[in-house]
């Protein structure tokens, strides 16, 4: 299995169009029509501190924000090189940050630092507002969920503005295994900011890109195995898949609850971690967040060491190497620069067990699928517009045209074919899962060698977007840390014939704290993000 697995007609079409006026067209461009790069924007690269200094000073307002971030979403996304990120614009965005500073000038103060920060979310995040949540689905259009989910929440509770929702992969891609990351029926295809005829990965592609894009200052994804740190990696970004629990699923479309989580993914480390304290807590809701207790915490910036790298074992999983001569190159500069700050390297620390897990990750997934797909829909209630898997899979084939003109659906056609949670297939491969990940992977390795933490290249140059193939995802790292469900941040390490490559920090669960040590360390010490040219195709 890899890696990318994670990831009426006549009123449908006017229903589809009105949802989203970007079309899924053709991403080949030529030089001679793609349009010119954009002019530079105002707020371009500008981080979450920047922004709270020009808001207590006056040089920025909520709304002064919210509505420059508006307009460059119009500019870019919608038109100029359309990179198409952008699923549904919030309608009250502009109250919102408007209320936002009303309420900072009576009470002189601010709630935090993401008070008036706009903010993207994924399509799959519940709102209970004006906007939809759809997973990119069309057989999901005019779902209007009665709750935000904790995410949504909390980030409204911080003061944050949410000015829209994000394109994803359709389904966080689990639909099909030809899939093409970044295409969804409702939204089309998502572009790479970096190289536009290139895929931003996915699941949360539209994320990726919008933040890469400087469309928000920061924004939120969800991954199952990759949907976080691959996207973050093609778009040059900092990308923070956390332990399975620290952040509550409630309110998010799911795949499976073993392995499923939202994580923040922003431009810099700091900014992620500012987000991820703003996102952490436990949720009666979502009760895998109770053994985060104690643990966790709501500022993670005390953690930002520039020293960080000093004294730390960091091992390599070797292994992850070898599918690109570029990548390999680049990493292990990276590798000795670490070396020279101080960091001591053990190399290699390949993890035992790696390999031996795909069949049993995948049999998880489909049992975990089919049974919290059908809870999700249920607790739409009366207003739901599917409720069942098997109506969505009715639903894709009356609807061929539009929801499976380039693959099917032959992941959710296993998922339907599954039985209840007390299987012995799926206790057994669940057994599987957590043993060869945890106990005789990820922390065997670490034990064995007294590691702080493991080191591999997140994955490699973006491909070009195939419709026909699907998506040719060549290498990488993200599935043990996912099947696990322990901590995974990527970070961008350089590029390759200038298309982004990011190298991973990954550990135990609750290791938060020491991988954004490191990762800040290695960000301070490299500074390799560079924002994107928007170039029709990739300089080679």
């Amino acid at each position: 299995m890899k890696r990318r697995v994670f990831l009426q007609t006549g009123a449908l079409a006017c229903a589809a169009a009105a949802a989203n006026p970007v079309p899924a067209e053709s991403v080949e461009r030529s030089e001679a029509t793609a349009p010119p790069a954009p002019k530079t924007f105002e707020l371009d690269e500008v981080t979450i501190a920047e922004l709270q200094a020009g808001l207590k000073s006056g040089k920025y307002t909520a709304l002064s924000l919210t509505k420059k971030y508006l307009q460059r979403i119009q500019e870019i996304d919608k038109h100029g090189p359309a990179v198409n990120s952008v699923i549904e614009i919030n309608p009250d965005a502009l109250s919102i940050a408007a209320a936002l500073d009303r309420e900072r000038k009576e009470k002189g103060s601010s709630r935090g630092p993401l008070h008036g920060i706009p903010v993207l979310i994924k399509d799959n995040i519940d709102t209970a507002d004006r906007m939809m949540t759809t997973a990119g689905s069309l057989a999901l259009l005019g779902s209007t969920p009665s709750q935000d989910a904790f995410v949504a929440r909390r980030l409204r509770e911080s003061g944050a503005v949410i000015l829209g929702k994000t394109n994803l992969s359709e389904w966080a891609n689990f639909r099909s295994n030809r899939s093409s990351s970044g295409w969804s029926g409702r939204g089309g295809q998502t572009r790479n900011p970096y190289a536009l005829d290139r895929n931003p990965c996915g699941s949360s592609s539209g994320s990726g890109a919008a933040t890469a894009a400087n469309l928000c200052a920061v924004a939120i994804g969800t991954e199952t195995d990759g949907s976080v740190v691959c996207p973050s990696s093609t778009n040059s970004l900092v990308g923070i898949k956390p332990t399975l629990g620290l952040i509550s699923r409630a309110g998010i479309i799911p795949i499976a609850h073993s392995q499923d989580t939202a994580g923040p993914m922003c431009r810099t480390v700091t900014d992620a971690a500012i987000l991820l304290g703003a996102l952490a807590g436990v949720d009666p809701r979502d009760k895998a967040t109770s053994a985060s207790q104690g643990k966790a915490l709501t500022n993670y910036t005390t953690f930002l060491d520039p020293h960080g790298l000093k004294g730390a074992r960091l091992g390599i999983v070797r292994k992850s190497f070898g599918f690109n001569d570029g990548v390999d190159k680049l990493l292990n500069d990276l590798i000795a620069e670490m070396k020279r700050l101080g960091a001591v390297i053990i190399d290699p620390t390949d993890i035992p067990t790696a390999g031996k897990f795909d069949d049993s990750e995948l049999e998880v997934l489909l049992y975990e699928f089919k049974a919290d797909l059908n809870t999700y829909l249920s607790g739409l209630g009366a207003k739901a517009p599917v409720r069942s898997l098997q109506e969505i899979i009715e639903f894709n084939e009356k609807h061929r045209d539009q929801e499976m003109p380039y693959f099917g659906q032959d992941l959710f056609v296993k998922a339907e074919a599954k039985g209840p949670l007390t299987e012995k297939a799926y206790l057994d491969a669940l057994k599987q899962n957590r043993e060869m990940t945890r106990e005789d992977g990820i922390d065997a390795v670490l034990r064995k060698h007294k590691l702080d933490a493991l080191i591999a290249p997140t994955g490699g140059p973006a491909w070009p977007t195939d419709w026909v193939n699907g998506d040719h995802f060549t290498g990488g790292y993200s599935s043990a840390s996912a099947v696990a469900g322990y901590p995974h941040i990527t970070v961008p390490a350089g590029y390759v014939h200038g298309l982004p490559v990011g190298i991973s920090f990954f550990a135990s669960a609750y290791s938060e704290p020491t991988l954004i040590k490191l990762a800040y360390a290695f960000e301070q010490a490299t500074k390799a993000r560079r924002p994107p040219k928007f170039l029709p195709t990739a300089n080679l």
